[in-house]
């Protein structure tokens, strides 16, 4: 019969800080940063959804960015806000297993995404002739069926770390992570670590490496091509550029950090290393291609207008109704 002892009910979230008297202020700034996050998010989903002008591959693989973004920053802040303002930090086991699938699904999802967004400026910029005869709906259905078919090895990582027996129950983090969980087994993990390396390999190393390979080859076309086509390629990727590097070292910062050990680290920078993986992204996404792409930009700006426009009607008339008749 299985000792319970190796299988805890609970884990213990151990790199919370006591913030004192400032937990209710930490609190209130984490509440609108993922207030925030959702709301960008929302508003580049929404917008991409209603303008038939944007239904093209490049602005739904966007809008798959955004979906992604709030899936994740979703399964990290609710428990997250809750412990900011409670003393004990434990973890149910279900509940922590779930948040592991939710956050290793979330970060698996952005590479391949970013991968398939690569595919997508490669053909518009090395094949621009034939981009409308590839990039069909179809296709545009199945690029997105295979980046989110991908990471399926992320469940099978998380059910085999759910099956080790535990010597503890003792996480350094501020939320449930794979490897830290698999390094309190008690006995071997080469099945893990082996399921790891196809994971990360799968998810991470191959559409790290597309993504290079793809630019290495708009570099090449570009070299030959005229100033005004290169301005044009940068205008068009540079966003992608972007997310695609800013992802990168937040990837590389959170394996680093699931490989050396985080109690020898300043605890706050362990927590600032720890958090910049799901929350950056969903915040800068939404950013770099609603204010770098005209295309979004100018909708979301005629939304604002139109929001500013109907709170002024609806503030004069409170007012009007206010006063009192003469």
């Amino acid at each position: 019969m299985e000792n319970n002892n190796s299988f805890p009910l609970y884990f213990n979230l151990t790199m919370f800080m006591n913030l004192g008297s400032y937990r209710y202020p930490a609190f209130a700034l984490c509440l609108l940063l993922y207030a925030s996050i959702v709301s960008a998010n929302l508003v580049i989903i929404f917008v991409i959804a209603r303008q038939k002008n944007l239904h093209e591959p490049m602005y739904i693989f966007v809008m798959c960015l955004s979906i992604n973004s709030f899936y994740g920053s979703t399964g990290f802040f609710i428990r997250f806000l809750r412990d900011l303002v409670f003393d004990t930090h434990l973890i149910s086991r279900w509940a922590c297993f779930t948040q592991i699938y939710v956050i290793y699904t979330y970060a698996s999802y952005e590479l391949t995404i970013l991968g398939v967004m690569a595919y997508d400026r490669y053909v518009a910029v090395c094949q621009p002739l034939h981009y409308h005869n590839k990039m069909t709906l179809k296709m545009v259905s199945k690029l997105i069926a295979l980046a989110w078919i991908c990471p399926v090895t992320v469940f099978a990582c998380v059910y085999l770390a759910s099956r080790l027996p535990l010597c503890g129950n003792e996480i350094p983090r501020v939320f449930c992570a794979n490897w830290p969980v698999v390094k309190l087994s008690c006995v071997s993990t080469a099945l893990n670590n082996l399921m790891g390396m196809l994971a990360t390999t799968s998810t991470v190393f191959l559409p790290f490496a597309f993504v290079l390979y793809t630019y290495v080859r708009i570099f090449l076309v570009c070299r030959k091509r005229s100033s005004e086509f290169k301005s044009k390629v940068i205008q068009s990727c540079l966003p992608h550029i972007v997310t695609f590097v800013n992802y990168s070292i937040v990837v590389f910062c959170d394996i680093a950090l699931s490989r050396i050990n985080v109690e020898e680290l300043n605890p706050f920078l362990g927590v600032i290393l720890s958090l910049e993986f799901v929350v950056i992204p969903p915040i800068l996404n939404p950013l770099v291609y609603g204010l770098k792409l005209p295309e979004i930009r100018k909708p979301i700006l005629r939304m604002l207008s139109c929001c500013c426009m109907f709170a002024h009607t609806v503030n004069i008339r409170n007012k009007r109704n206010t006063v009192s008749p003469s």
